[in-house]
């Protein structure tokens, strides 16, 4: 069982910058490789930064490319997601997830999930 708790939402301007956190309560981190997703109302789930469980892997969504860092901290059992260059667009419920550590691809199967948090950026 693996029980994801994200922090550090909030309200930021455009440009300006957040870092959000995610700590796992698990036995042991490094069997899972990680992500964040994002969503807005009546949208279709958005995938964002996936990381695998060595740290040595990852992948960013096309709109989050060169803005949004994905990393990890196996000691903390954390996974962080450092966000650049805000856009209004960014605006959404930003959530983590995590898998067993796995080949395929890094977007897909993911079984726990956080309860989210929000991030607002205004223009």
């Amino acid at each position: 069982q693996v029980h994801l708790v994200e922090s550090g939402g909030g309200l930021v301007q455009a440009g300006g910058s957040l870092r959000l956190s995610c700590a796992a309560s698990v036995r042991t981190f490094t069997n899972y490789d990680l992500a964040w997703f994002r969503q807005t109302p009546g949208n279709e789930r958005e995938s964002v930064a996936a990381v695998d469980w060595s740290g040595g892997k990852t992948d960013y969504g096309d709109s989050v490319k060169g803005r949004f860092t994905i990393s990890r901290d196996n000691a903390k059992k954390t996974v962080y997601l450092q966000m650049n260059s805000l856009k209004p667009d960014d605006t959404a419920v930003y959530f983590c997830a995590a898998r067993l550590y796995s080949n395929s691809n890094l977007w897909y199967d993911y079984f726990y999930w956080g309860q989210g948090t929000q991030v607002t950026v205004s223009s």
